[in-house]
């Protein structure tokens, strides 16, 4: 089966930020198409592990890290221990795509151009792309609103629809039901599983509630914690 990621000997020591623990992942491996969800409590290094998936987070170790995108795949670990910044930045813009956990919606910009903005940065047509996602996640008719006159719930499917406007490989999503009630959680969860299923993406995602993930058929991995040395395994569970 082809791998959007793969990743080996990952290694990032946050202590120096002040954070006690050593993130030690040994390996990490996503299939195309697949999906992940990394759970455990709150600073247990769930955000750790995402920043550096998404190349956003400077390793101290790393052996590989091929990833696989628009234009075909590379081994960026080279590009990570150097910390190159603008390379690294151009591979996330093509191939990432990453919904936070408040959403992070440009306030002054109508929902339409927070969708279409990936695809501008890229120089992608966009008008299309932009209606076609938002009929598909049900927010069409939000398209000429404001952020500021959406509900949380409303925010978080624009902030998918922008994730996956740019039709990236891999989509990235750091607890993005945490500020949700428990039924507009669970649709919001539904929704972010089917998009990256019916657009071929593959998705990582965290999240403290466990049974969340595993209702909606999202394979886990548990944070574990031994000595301040943290990774996340699979959950027999």
């Amino acid at each position: 089966m082809s791998l959007t990621l793969a990743v080996e000997g990952l290694v990032v020591d946050r202590r120096p930020q002040g954070v006690d623990f050593v993130l030690e992942q040994e390996s990490f491996g996503l299939p195309q198409g697949g999906a992940v969800a990394l759970t455990g409590p709150s600073g247990c290094g769930k955000s750790t592990l995402l920043d550096a998936l998404s190349l956003i987070l400077r390793p101290n170790r790393l052996r590989s890290f091929v990833l696989r995108g628009r234009g075909g795949e590379a081994d960026l670990a080279a590009l990570l221990l150097r910390g190159s910044a603008d390379a690294l930045a151009a591979w996330r813009g093509r191939a990432i795509g990453y919904v936070l956990q408040t959403g992070g919606l440009l306030p002054f910009a109508t929902v339409r151009d927070n969708i279409g903005l990936p695809r501008r940065i890229l120089g992608l047509p966009g008008a299309g792309r932009t209606a076609e996602i938002a009929e598909r996640l049900g927010i069409a008719a939000l398209l000429p609103r404001w952020p500021g006159e959406l509900s949380v719930g409303q925010r978080q499917r624009v902030a998918v629809a922008r994730a996956l406007a740019h039709e990236p490989a891999l989509l990235i999503a750091d607890e993005p039901t945490a500020s949700l009630d428990a039924r507009t959680a669970d649709t919001t969860m539904a929704m972010l599983v089917a998009a990256c299923r019916e657009g071929g993406a593959s998705l990582v995602v965290s999240s403290h509630d466990q049974g969340l993930v595993r209702r909606h058929g999202v394979p886990t991995l548990r944070c574990v914690e031994a000595g301040g040395r943290v990774r996340f395994a699979p959950d027999a569970g």
